[in-house]
C-alpha cells in the first residue's frame, strides 16, 4: 500500500495516545459537567488548571468560583500573551455558551488543554455549591 506524503498509515493496533499525538492541537476541547469539574479540581491538587471566567465584571461580582480569574470575553486576547499555550484552562461563563466560544478561540490560538464548564456557574451553583447565588 502506497504512502501519501505527509500522511501516516493507520495502525489499527496503535495505542490511542500515539494516535492522539498526530493531532496538532490535541483531541479538542473537553466538556465537564459541574460535578465532574469539582471532582477533577479536588483531585488536581497543586496541578489545578487555571479557572478563567469570561463573564462581565457585574456578573462575576454576583457569583464566581473561588480562585477563578475574571477575563471578560472581549478581553480574552490579552490572556494569550500571559499564559503558556500548554497550560490547562477551564473556561466558565453563566450557562456554558460564552465559555465554549472562548475555548474555541483559545484553541485557534494554539492552546491545547481547554475544558469548558457545561452549564456554567449556574450549574455549579445548583449542583456543586448551593450556597452560591443564582441569577
Amino acid at each position: 500500500m502506497g504512502r501519501v506524503a505527509g500522511c501516516r498509515q493507520h495502525d489499527p493496533i496503535a495505542p490511542l495516545s500515539t494516535l492522539l499525538n498526530d493531532f496538532p492541537h490535541g483531541p479538542g476541547m473537553q466538556h465537564f459537567t459541574a460535578p465532574q469539574l469539582k471532582t477533577y479540581l479536588d483531585q488536581a491538587g497543586d496541578n489545578a488548571p487555571l479557572l478563567i471566567d469570561v463573564r462581565e465584571p457585574w456578573e462575576y461580582d454576583i457569583v464566581h468560583i473561588q480562585d477563578s480569574r475574571l477575563v471578560p470575553l472581549d478581553r480574552l486576547g490579552s490572556l494569550v500573551e500571559d499564559i503558556p499555550p500548554d497550560r490547562e484552562l477551564v473556561m466558565i461563563c453563566h450557562h456554558g455558551i460564552r465559555s465554549r466560544q472562548a475555548g474555541m478561540l483559545l484553541e485557534r490560538q494554539g492552546f491545547t488543554r481547554v475544558i469548558n464548564l457545561t452549564g456554567g456557574i449556574d450549574a455549579w451553583s445548583r449542583q456543586v455549591d448551593p450556597s452560591l447565588p443564582c441569577y
